[in-house]
C-alpha cells in the first residue's frame, strides 16, 4: 500500500516540473468550475431529500435517525465523490495521453511509439473514458440498490470504499495502458493479478482527492504515478501474458492437422 503513496508523491513532484505544469492548469482550470457546481447542487438537492426522507419516519422511530443519516450521508458523499471524478477525467482525459508521454520521456522510460495524430489520441481518449463509465456506472446502481436491502444496507458503505479505491486506480492507471496499446479488457486482468497494488493505489489516491486545494493537482499528478505503476509493477505483468499468449497460440497451431 505504501507503494502507492511513494508513487503519487513523485507523481506530484513530476507534474510540477517546467515542461509539465501546463497539463495540470488545464485540467485545474475544469476542476474548479466542475467542482463549483457539484457542490452547489450537492447541498441544494442533498438537504431537501434528506429532510423529506427524514419526515416518513415515524415517530417511535426517530431514534432510526441516528443510525441511518450517517450512513445516507456517507453513501451519498461516495456517490458525489465518484460522479465529480468520473465527469472531471472525462473532460480531461484528452490531455492525459499527452501527460503520459511527457512523464515517460522525463522517467528515461522507452516510450510507447504511439503513432496517432493529436486529434485521434484525444478523440480515443475520450472514448475510453466511455467504456469506464459503461464497467463503472452499472456497479454503481447495484450497490445503491443494495443500500436499499435491510442489514445489507449496513455494509454497503464500506463496500462502496472499496469499489470506490478500485475504481480510482482503474481510472488512473488506464492512461498509461490506453497509450501503450493494453485493451480495457486486459487491463482488468492485470489489475485482478495485483489486487493490493491496485487497492493501494486507489486509496492513496482517494486520500488526497479529499484534501481542499491538494485535489486540484492530484488529478494529473495520479496520471503519472500511474506511470511509475506501470513501469515497475503492471508492464511486467502484462509482458508475461503477452508470452502466455503467444505460447498458447503456438501449441494451438502445432497442434492443428497438417492439411490446414
Amino acid at each position: 500500500m505504501l507503494e502507492g503513496f511513494e508513487a503519487l508523491g513523485e507523481g506530484i513532484r513530476l507534474v510540477m516540473r517546467p515542461g509539465l505544469r501546463r497539463y495540470v492548469i488545464i485540467p485545474v482550470i475544469i476542476i474548479l468550475v466542475v467542482y463549483s457546481l457539484t457542490l452547489y447542487g450537492l447541498v441544494k438537492v442533498f438537504t431537501h431529500w434528506l429532510d423529506e426522507w427524514i419526515a416518513l419516519i415515524p415517530h417511535w422511530l426517530d431514534w432510526l435517525g441516528w443510525i441511518l443519516i450517517p450512513l445516507i450521508t456517507l453513501t451519498l458523499i461516495v456517490i458525489a465523490f465518484f460522479t465529480f471524478t468520473l465527469m472531471v477525467n472525462l473532460l480531461a482525459s484528452p490531455f492525459y495521453g499527452f501527460l503520459v508521454e511527457r512523464v515517460e520521456h522525463e522517467l528515461g522510460m522507452e516510450g510507447a511509439n504511439d503513432q496517432r495524430s493529436l486529434g485521434r489520441q484525444a478523440w480515443d481518449g475520450f472514448v475510453r473514458e466511455l467504456h469506464k463509465l459503461g464497467y463503472i456506472l452499472p456497479r454503481m446502481l447495484i450497490l445503491f440498490l443494495l443500500g436499499w436491502v435491510p442489514v445489507v444496507h449496513l455494509i454497503t458503505p464500506f463496500l462502496w470504499l472499496v469499489f470506490s479505491f478500485w475504481s480510482v486506480a482503474l481510472e488512473y492507471l488506464d492512461y498509461t495502458m490506453d497509450v501503450h496499446d493494453v485493451s480495457f479488457k486486459k487491463m482488468l486482468k492485470l489489475l485482478r493479478k495485483l489486487p493490493i497494488k491496485t487497492l493501494g493505489f486507489g486509496f492513496a489516491v482517494s486520500v488526497l482527492l479529499w484534501i481542499p486545494i491538494v485535489n486540484l493537482i492530484v488529478m494529473p499528478a495520479a496520471v503519472a504515478a500511474g506511470v511509475i505503476m506501470w513501469r515497475d509493477s503492471y508492464s511486467k505483468i502484462n509482458r508475461q501474458l503477452g508470452d502466455q499468449s503467444r505460447v498458447h497460440a503456438l501449441a494451438s497451431s502445432d497442434h492443428k492437422p497438417s492439411g490446414e
